[in-house]
């Protein structure tokens, strides 16, 4: 039996902290399904198609993980990807009452479907999407949070809103 994890976000844009967590997640499981939420309720920076590119460029090649873009429930899309595990990252203890509720929604809404929370490198435990989004919009370095050619996309992306 394959285990297959999907790893639900927005990716807005991918950091090194997603990455980190997925990549560990490939320990645990045969194959981590990265689903990529429209989430309109955020108002993404970047659309979801190119979200969905930029986790395709930094995942290219590796075949034990697949980019699903998604909106709806989260339920629905992993029993679509035959996942029986949802991959939570908790970053800080403010995470967790909230990751808590969620798990235990889906719990209620798809039994057979177990949430696993990573806790985020030490490394990365304070970087997020919007923060890296902020402190590149107000021209401070962010590469080391950023596979370069997501720094890279994310710069363009900015010049062309300022």
């Amino acid at each position: 039996m394959t285990a297959t994890a999907i790893y639900p976000g927005t990716f807005d844009p991918v950091t090194r902290g997603h990455i980190d967590i997925c990549e560990r997640a490939l320990k645990m499981f045969d194959h981590v399904v990265i689903g990529v939420a429209d989430s309109l309720a955020k108002q993404p920076f970047f659309d979801i198609n190119e979200r969905f590119d930029m986790l395709e460029t930094v995942f290219a090649g590796n075949d034990r993980i697949s980019i699903k873009p998604f909106s709806g429930l989260l339920i629905d899309v992993a029993r679509e990807s035959n996942a029986n595990v949802i991959i939570r990252g908790l970053r800080a203890i403010s995470d967790f009452e909230y990751e808590v509720q969620l798990a235990g929604m889906n719990r209620s809404l798809a039994p057979e479907i177990e949430t696993v929370f990573l806790t985020a490198a030490q490394h990365y435990a304070f970087v997020s999407s919007s923060l890296v989004r902020e402190i590149a919009r107000l021209d401070g370095d962010v590469s080391e949070f950023l596979h370069p050619e997501i720094l890279r996309r994310l710069t363009e992306k900015l010049k062309t809103v300022k």
